[in-house]
Parts: C-alpha cells; sequence; structure tokens
C-alpha cells in the first residue's frame, strides 16, 4: 500500500484547536467575530480531510508522524479508508452543527456562550484526531482529550442535575481510559507496535486466555461511550446538556469515538481470523444484540424526548457493533456505513428536539399533540430521519440495515436477524406516534395554528441534514464518497482488492 507523507492531517486537527484559543480571546467583546471563528475553522477542517478522500480512494494512505517516543511507540497519523470515513462525517457535521449551535445559543440567550464554543471546538479537534490516529496510543491520547474537552459542555447548565450528570460522565469516562491504558501499555510489552492494521495484529502475541482478557478491556474501555450495556447509564443522564451538545455526543463525536474504537479492536487489532479463532465475536454479538433489544424496549417508555432519542443511540450503536462482531463482508459493511447514515439522521432527530425548545419549550413526547401544524419543517424534518432509522425506504437507514440482514445471513447466525427486525419494530413503535400525534392529532391549547418555526440559523441545517437523509439512501455514495470508502475499508479487512 502506497504510503503519502503530508501534513494535512496535522492541519485537519489544529484549525479547530487554534479557533478554540481565538475564540478564547475574543470573547464576549464581539460575539459575531467569535463566532466567525467557529464558521470559518469548520470549513476550513472540512476542505482539508475532503481534499484528501481523492488519495485514500485510490487505495493509499496518508502519514504524519508528530514525535517518536521510542521504536514502536509513536504519537502518529494514519489516515485509511475507515477512518477517512469517520473524519469526513464528523467534519461535514460540525458545518451545520455550528450554524444550528449559533441559533440555539441565541434564541435562549444562553450564558458562557464564550466557553461553549470553546469546549466545542476541541471536542472536534480531538473527533478528528481519533479519526486519523495511526495506533492506540494517539488514539487514546485523543479520547481523553475529547473526554475532558466535553465535559464543559455536559455541565453547561450548572444546574445541580447538570453538575452531577458530568461528574457521572467524568466517573465512567475517566474510569474506562484507566482500563484502555492497562490494555495498551500490555499490548505494546506483547508485540513491541500498537499500529492499526487491516485484519488485526496481535494475533500469535500470547495465550488465549490473556487475549481475551485484552479484547475484553479494550472493549470495555471504548464500549463505555458507545454506551454498549450496561457501561451505558451515563449516556441518558447527560440529556441534560443543551441541545447542540446532545447532537454532537450522539452524531459526530463522543458516542461515535466509542464505537468507532471498538471497531478498530475488532477489525484491526485483533481482525476477524483471530476473533473467529478464540470463538469471542459470538459473545460479543450477543452483547450487542443484547443492548439492542433492551435499549429499543427503555426509549419505549421515556417520555422526555431527548431521553427517548439516548436510548435510541444506545440502540443503533451497539447495531454497528454487532455487524462488525458477526465478521462477514456485508454486516461490516452495514455496520460501517450504519456510522455515517445513524449520524446525520439522528442529527437531524436532536436539532428538531431543540428547535421544539427554543420554540415552544416542548421536552415532552406528550406535549407535541398537533405540533407539526405550527412547525411543519421541523416535524417533517423528524418524521424522515425517524422512518430513516426504522429502516424503510428511501431513507439511508434502509441501506444499512439491508447489509446487516444479509451479514446475519452469511454468518448462519437466524437470530441476529430476528434481532434487527425486532429492532425495527421497536423504532416504529417509539418514533411512529410522535409523527402521528403532531400531524394529525387535536393540537394543544398553546399550540399556534399557523407556520411559526425556530430561527432560520437552526431550521436550516435539520432540513440540510434531513434531505441528505433521503439523498444517501437513494445514492449512498453521493458527495462524500461514504459507501466507497466503506468498500475500500472492508476489502482492506478481508484482504482483498
Amino acid at each position: 500500500m502506497d504510503v503519502i507523507y503530508s501534513s494535512r492531517p496535522l492541519w485537519a486537527v489544529l484549525v479547530s484547536m487554534i479557533a478554540a484559543f481565538l475564540i478564547l480571546a475574543t470573547g464576549e467583546k464581539n460575539r459575531n467575530i467569535r463566532e466567525s471563528w467557529t464558521i470559518m475553522a469548520a470549513l476550513a477542517k472540512f476542505l482539508i480531510v475532503l481534499s484528501m478522500v481523492p488519495v485514500i480512494l485510490q487505495g493509499k494512505v496518508i502519514e504524519y508522524t508528530i514525535v517518536t517516543f521510542y521504536p514502536g511507540l509513536l504519537l502518529q497519523f494514519r489516515i485509511d479508508a475507515f477512518g477517512m470515513l469517520f473524519g469526513v462525517i464528523a467534519s461535514s457535521l460540525w458545518i451545520l452543527t455550528s450554524f444550528y449551535s449559533i441559533g440555539y445559543v441565541r434564541g435562549l440567550n444562553e450564558h458562557a456562550q464564550t466557553r461553549y464554543f470553546f469546549a466545542f471546538a476541541m471536542c472536534l479537534s480531538s473527533t478528528i484526531g481519533i479519526a486519523f490516529s495511526a495506533n492506540l496510543l494517539t488514539f487514546l491520547v485523543f479520547y481523553e482529550i475529547l473526554t475532558i474537552a466535553t465535559y464543559p459542555l455536559v455541565i453547561h447548565s450548572e444546574s445541580k442535575e447538570g453538575i452531577m450528570a458530568g461528574r457521572k460522565y467524568l466517573a465512567y469516562t475517566l474510569t474506562a481510559g484507566c482500563v484502555l491504558l492497562f490494555a495498551i501499555a500490555a499490548i505494546y510489552y506483547m508485540t513491541g507496535t500498537l499500529d492499526f492494521k487491516a485484519g488485526g495484529f496481535i494475533a500469535g502475541s500470547g495465550s488465549s486466555a490473556v487475549l481475551i482478557m485484552l479484547f475484553a478491556m479494550l472493549i470495555m474501555g471504548f464500549g463505555v461511550k458507545a454506551g454498549l450495556m450496561p457501561m451505558h447509564e451515563w449516556l441518558p443522564s447527560a440529556m441534560v446538556a443543551p441541545t447542540p451538545v446532545s447532537a454532537l455526543l450522539h452524531a459526530v463525536a463522543v458516542v461515535k469515538a466509542g464505537v468507532f474504537g471498538c471497531l478498530r479492536v475488532i477489525l484491526y487489532v485483533f481482525g476477524p481470523g483471530l476473533l473467529h479463532d478464540l470463538g469471542i465475536w459470538l459473545i460479543m454479538a450477543y452483547i450487542a444484540s443484547f443492548t439492542i433489544i433492551v435499549a429499543g424496549f427503555l426509549a419505549l417508555g421515556q417520555d422526555h424526548l431527548k431521553r427517548r432519542l439516548a436510548f435510541s443511540t444506545i440502540n443503533n450503536l451497539a447495531m454497528i457493533i454487532l455487524g462488525a462482531a458477526l465478521l462477514t463482508k456485508s454486516s461490516m459493511t452495514g455496520g460501517i456505513i450504519h456510522m455515517a447514515n445513524h449520524a446525520f439522521m439522528k442529527i437531524t432527530l436532536f436539532f428538531c428536539a431543540g428547535a421544539l425548545h427554543v420554540k415552544v419549550h416542548k421536552d415532552y413526547v406528550s406535549q407535541l399533540d398537533g405540533i407539526g401544524r405550527q412547525m411543519p419543517l421541523t416535524m417533517g424534518a423528524f418524521a424522515i430521519a425517524a422512518i430513516g432509522l426504522s429502516g424503510i425506504p428511501p431513507m439511508s437507514g434502509f441501506i444499512s440495515k439491508w447489509f446487516l440482514c444479509l451479514g446475519a445471513l452469511e454468518a448462519n447466525q437466524i437470530i441476529f436477524l430476528f434481532v434487527l427486525m425486532t429492532s425495527a419494530m421497536l423504532d416504529v413503535a417509539f418514533f411512529f406516534p410522535i409523527i402521528y400525534n403532531s400531524f394529525f392529532k387535536k393540537p394543544l391549547d398553546d399550540v399556534t395554528p399557523h407556520f411559526d418555526e425556530a430561527p432560520m440559523f437552526m431550521v436550516i441545517p435539520l432540513v440540510i441534514t434531513a434531505l441528505l437523509s433521503i439523498v444517501f439512501g437513494i445514492v449512498p455514495d453521493a458527495f462524500f464518497r461514504f459507501f466507497s470508502l466503506t468498500s475500500l475499508a472492508v476489502q482492506n479487512i478481508m484482504g482483498v482488492g
């Protein structure tokens, strides 16, 4: 595989970090200038990332070494197809989330806006660092930066509930970081390297018992942020954060970083062959399936809209991990492409929840009767994303779930096909009543009977992400080449092409 040496991965990480400190320096003195740093950095980051896509699609990788501590122990960026996919997701959605955030914080006249935008930029900087990490050490460094950078966003309200949610978030994620550090140190001692390799690199480095223990530790460490049960409890609690933060948590950065880490472990540290030999792929698939079903049922019982969406996220992230754990070409394709498809659909749902909060101060499912008549763009976008997550064509969720179902059949595991079908029915059960009630039930007394949407800074991004959810369902390779990147990643993992 040809290697291109370039500083572009470094600049993709640094641009939002530089913007973060410019935001801090500008402060409240001039809000327009402060927000312009956010927008310019988002656009610059996206263009840098997008400029590297053609190189990756040619089957090449891009490398940049920051520092070498010891042979085999480096802080290094290496962009492969899988990392590029995650990088494009994060950088593209940050642009829309930045505009949305401006409308949100100004619409509610939020306090501590400078701190908010500073932390937001740091989160995106660390997310790109995670996406482009060449090895477990670099991944861990940016993974922990992301943990710390997200904390001010979780506690943004500074309420008692917010502080408690932040403490719970740190307790879960920092403990997971300690577990990861121990496992990574053990892997370096055993192998002399931490570099990700398509198909895995750890085979033959230790006894089966040791390898199974290390796999469990790595999945525990990354599974906390991925919301794998029973390590999920911090995630619904974190819904006390502002809605753009929830969108960041669920669609772009934190939980996606967790599931990205799980897939790196399954496919690039251990690899399909070793997991089959150890027999732990099936255990992993059952853990993911348990999370899928239980999270779906828990979502049914949530009246708070953001908590319902949180459990839906847990459900969908476990579906991505299930696709990787089944280790077939179709299942891996479905799991990886669902990272992108879920991101656009789930961010749409959280954008809609935020628009409802800002405009009509409604946060509960039971308060949404007739609201579609007042806010048809918002609830129309909600309907598109909800239908997509249920796996109904032509939305992009159908493509993901089609490949996941094919993967279950390829693995000769009908039980997981049943899990996926049950999950789709649960999606219908907890999303469709919201759609029906908002458009067809008699409006509540405080619902305005005429068009009255949230600020356009909020509505335009959610309309765009909803439309893209349709486009990616009809043309999966449109604009960002998500399907091509996914196919190339799977070919590399399977050792073909």
